[in-house]
């Protein structure tokens, strides 16, 4: 089976880290907290199972039938993967463009696939998901599922709207927005980030190579890094696309005060590989200015371990940040680009950057995840894990158990998408963890490209939604039947 369809399957077992993980950790340079060899998580801890996922019943006792009924219908319809493939294609389709096909689709979309991921359309929409939320012991990530901007222009209207969700944030229930989310490529034109990315990577294979508009930084690629993407020597950038790239550090700059002044973390994602070390750049120079001296970092970078190099990366981050005085934050993802990975590199005639397998995979998310959670027990880092696999949730759990800190300590908290893993984010909420949901807000056609590029990037992620049916229809038999012998 393609690894695309298997890349989100539950593993078999819990995860063991082979030796070939082990040796991965001992090339990396010591980092104070951390020994050279990365602590494993333990399947001794693991089989106890902290987080008593097998408890359906409290985990549902707050859920409404309504509720469990209307999520068991939208995974059922997420699942089945004929139903995505139509969705996809009409919602891509020209016919969109006519306002008398937009008006009969838009509907439908927002009672479905909009509300089960969506929180809103109106501050008062999302302020009523996030009352719902809270009470359920969740909190959420606030974001426009904004991306690859083309000019300037469409750059500062995106910002706007970016700053727009933070500052209503004051608006919503207290403390129940524990970030906000952005992609890079909505605040800086996606060919100045190609251009400076292919810029990095000469100058990583060429230490001599100037680059007059590079800041001292951590650095964004390690050994072993792809450096495919780019042959020839890259041209210098222009004085327009310098301004431009200026134009764009002002733009996050920007934001991260907005952040700092309404006191919310600003998590950036992780983008595909072309533009990445560009994105990580960004990143880097934003949390030099911000998350300097802090206990808890302002700016979170996030960390694909779908690739291959991703440890690596991870560790230098971590000894860059310590040598600068910087409190490091990390998202850990597993990765949301697989298929254009993948076909990048068959058409370059190059491996994949990509793990081979979905095993290699959960290997490196626990490696990295082990790695974090020891930063965070010595105060030097935090860590999101983002994570739909419950045997990676109840391994991290087990591991900060055994570091023997807070289970509500800040500096660890985890997340899933809205809809996806409830099973997951109400064991790890039961169990004492700070967990939030992924939440996407806006109008439901801004709504329309987030939902495509993730149906068609996660299918095996829309499909392996299994465990949470399984609840779901067990607590609804359950109550059915209980309501019957009354």
């Amino acid at each position: 089976m393609e690894f695309q369809k298997m890349a989100w399957r539950e593993a078999r077992g819990f995860v063991r880290l082979s030796s070939s993980c082990k040796g991965l950790a001992r090339t990396h340079p010591d980092v104070r907290g951390v020994t050279t060899k990365a602590d494993l998580f333990t399947t001794q801890n693991a089989s106890e199972d902290i987080l008593q996922s097998n408890k359906g019943e409290e985990l549902c006792a707050k859920l409404t039938s309504k509720e469990l009924l209307k999520s068991l219908l939208n995974l059922q319809l997420v699942a089945y993967e004929p139903v995505v493939d139509l969705s996809i294609k009409i919602l891509t389709s020209n016919a969109m463009k006519s306002p008398l096909f937009r008006a009969a689709v838009l509907p439908v979309l927002k009672r479905t696939a909009y509300s089960h991921f969506c929180a809103g359309e109106t501050v008062e929409e999302c302020g009523r998901t996030l009352t719902r939320m809270w009470e359920l012991g969740l909190r959420g990530i606030m974001g426009y599922g904004l991306e690859d901007a083309t000019d300037s222009e469409s750059c500062d209207e995106n910002l706007e709207k970016f700053e727009q969700v933070v500052l209503q944030t004051s608006q919503l229930p207290p403390d129940s927005v524990s970030s906000a989310c952005v992609k890079i490529s909505a605040i800086c034109p996606i060919h100045i980030l190609e251009r400076a990315s292919d810029l990095l990577r000469w100058q990583h294979v060429n230490k001599d190579f100037n680059l007059p508009w590079k800041q001292d930084v951590i650095p964004v690629l390690a050994e072993g890094s792809p450096m495919y993407h780019v042959q020839p020597p890259p041209k210098p950038l222009t004085k327009d696309e310098e301004k431009q790239l200026d134009d764009a550090h002002n733009r996050l700059t920007r934001l991260c005060q907005t952040c700092e002044s309404e006191g919310i973390p600003l998590l950036v994602d992780a983008e595909y590989s072309e533009i990445q070390p560009a994105v990580d750049y960004f990143i880097f120079v934003a949390a030099g200015k911000f998350n300097r001296g802090r206990r808890q970092p302002l700016v979170y970078g996030t960390m694909q371990t779908y690739l291959k190099d991703s440890f690596p990366r991870l560790s230098l981050a971590v000894k860059g940040s310590h040598h600068r005085g910087l409190s490091y934050g990390v998202k850990i993802v597993r990765g949301a680009y697989i298929s254009r990975e993948k076909a990048l590199a068959s058409s370059l005639g190059v491996p994949s950057p990509i793990h081979p397998n979905i095993e290699a995979t959960h290997r490196n998310y626990n490696l990295c995840a082990a790695f974090m959670l020891e930063q965070a027990a010595s105060g030097d880092g935090a860590v999101v894990l983002a994570t739909h696999n419950m045997n990676s949730g109840r391994a991290a759990a087990a591991k900060v158990q055994e570091l023997g800190f807070s289970r509500g300590n800040p500096r660890v908290q985890f997340a899933q998408l809205k809809g996806m893993a409830d099973v997951l984010s109400l064991s790890l909420v039961h169990a004492g963890f700070r967990v939030s949901k992924m939440l996407p807000f806006g109008s439901v056609p801004e709504f329309i490209p987030f939902i495509v590029r993730r149906a068609e990037e996660n299918r095996g992620l829309l499909g392996n939604t299994a465990i949470d049916r399984q609840y779901l229809r067990a607590e609804l038999t359950r109550r059915l039947q209980g309501s019957l012998t009354l």
